[in-house]
């Protein structure tokens, strides 16, 4: 009996040493884990962590095991071999809140509600015809934002906030179709999505205890969650008004003139119908949200970015200037149809990608059963981040990695379609994000605008300090204010 049991013990201790650990990773503390060591800036932090531990590491940030993957190989085990198995999002309390119980396509679970949204994000709202469509909208609100700083002559302006107001302007147009209500109603819905972009995107980059401790989630020690909620209310009513003024509109033209927009396509879809996986209107709303919150924030922060790097380096901003004058003409405006004529420009929103992805550790994936990657468990349930920010500075994959170089992209291999782990910074595999071509249209057009139209400065004519600040997207530590001068002296183009 004694010879069992031993017999037993020694075949379980021998099993148990055969199963793969958690990554290394740097000891923690009780209760608390690693969270008292944590950098602010994250993607560095991780970065230097993986020098010291390799590729894949774990940290326990208080409950919650965190692990981080920082090389292209693991990258595409995860985002490619089992892709399947990563297809789920570890969702923060705000991202839940904020968009609807995750009821969009960035944080819903995968499964048929997930593929629903993502069809009707790739095939009405963000399809090539669709985005065509549009592209007088987008052309007028890239017009007014030209056109204002030259009204305001050469006075200082933060960068950031120009192009924020823009894009909140032109996404509520590509919503309701150029808005249809007078100027002053227009203006009055801008403003109002703006300040509430702006608040969320606060709190969805802010760290939350509960997070990190869901025994606490009851008590919103910190307040987020009741503050995403009063914001959630306030977008609520913005888009009743706006579902509530195209229904009027539609019964007074008897549904015969119909605009073809994000809302209508919604709309039509809702009251369409699909007998599997029909779309609910809170689903359409978190759509919307979407689209708000992904298309405006993380636009302006890339480019304050890209036109930082150009004013830094003054060589890469005249090649940018003088392929405008062969494609566009000295004292022509930008116009998108020149956009797939402009390949430097368009090296140069890659280069910036690179040196400053928007999203430098991806959103966070979580297996839906415990796996193996990379030789090491990753446990059901861990938070799973790709740190493609330290891909992209990876000094084995790029030539002289810190240095703004667009050349690098230029008749290269490279692209967004995240099949190469070395350069994603869109990310990768299913839930790649979708709405990549109108980033690129409307990154370039407002860049080539912006830099064909102005020179610019700043103030001291020193060079611009470019130290990164981590939240929801990655942004410049300090805003980017500048003064632009006007290199187009046809003042008809202006107006």
């Amino acid at each position: 009996m004694i010879w069992c049991i031993w017999f037993l013990v020694k075949k379980f201790y021998k099993n148990t040493q055969n199963l793969p650990h958690l990554p290394p990773g740097p000891k923690g503390l009780p209760f608390v884990g690693n969270l008292p060591f944590l950098h602010l800036q994250l993607q560095k932090y991780f970065t230097t962590l993986a020098q010291t531990y390799g590729p894949i590491i774990s940290l326990h940030l208080g409950y919650k095991l965190v692990v981080i993957i920082s090389s292209p190989s693991l990258a595409s085990e995860i985002l490619k071999d089992q892709d399947i198995m990563f297809a789920n999002r570890d969702v923060s309390i705000a991202g839940k809140v904020g968009f609807y119980d995750g009821s969009d396509i960035l944080w819903s679970p995968y499964g048929p509600e997930w593929r629903m949204l993502r069809r009707v994000c790739v095939q009405e709202l963000l399809s090539g015809p669709m985005l065509d469509s549009t592209y007088v909208l987008r052309q007028n609100e890239v017009r007014r934002m030209v056109n204002n700083l030259y009204v305001r002559g050469m006075s200082l302006v933060n960068v950031g906030e120009e192009v924020f107001i823009t894009m909140i302007s032109l996404i509520t147009n590509m919503l309701c179709g150029g808005g249809g209500g007078n100027e002053e109603e227009n203006k009055s819905l801008v403003n109002g999505l703006g300040l509430v972009v702006k608040e969320m995107i606060v709190l969805l980059g802010k760290p939350n205890i509960s997070d990190f401790f869901p025994s606490l989630t009851y008590f919103d020690l910190q307040g987020i969650e009741k503050e995403m909620k009063r914001l959630v209310q306030k977008f609520d009513n913005i888009f009743e008004l706006m579902v509530n003024e195209r229904t009027r509109k539609d019964h007074e033209k008897n549904n015969k003139l119909r605009k073809k927009d994000f809302l209508q396509s919604l709309l039509n879809i809702r009251d369409i119908g699909d007998a599997k996986t029909p779309l609910t209107i809170t689903q359409a709303k978190a759509l919307l949200m979407d689209m708000i919150v992904g298309g405006t924030g993380t636009t302006s922060y890339t480019m304050e970015f890209a036109l930082a790097e150009m004013m830094n380096n003054p060589q890469v901003m005249e090649r940018a200037q003088q392929e405008l004058e062969v494609v566009v003409g000295a004292n022509n405006m930008v116009v998108e149809s020149h956009i797939h004529q402009l390949p430097y420009l368009k090296a140069i929103m890659k280069e910036t990608l690179r040196l400053h992805p928007i999203a430098p550790l991806l959103a966070p994936r979580c297996p839906s059963e415990s796996c193996i990657v990379g030789g090491y468990s990753i446990p059901k349930g861990t938070r799973v981040c790709v740190n493609v920010w330290a891909n992209h500075r990876d000094p084995f994959i790029w030539e002289d990695p810190l240095k703004f170089d667009p050349k690098s992209f230029m008749g290269s291999k490279w692209d967004f379609n995240g099949n190469d782990f070395k350069y994603f910074p869109f990310g990768s595999g299913r839930r790649i994000c979708v709405g990549i071509e109108l980033a690129e249209r409307m990154f370039v057009l407002m860049l080539a605008s912006l830099v064909h139209g102005f020179e610019w400065k700043v103030s001291n004519d020193e060079k611009l300090n470019l130290e990164e600040k981590f939240g929801i997207g990655l942004r410049k530590k300090k805003p980017l204010m500048a003064i632009p001068t006007p290199r187009i002296f046809n003042q008809t183009l202006y107006e």
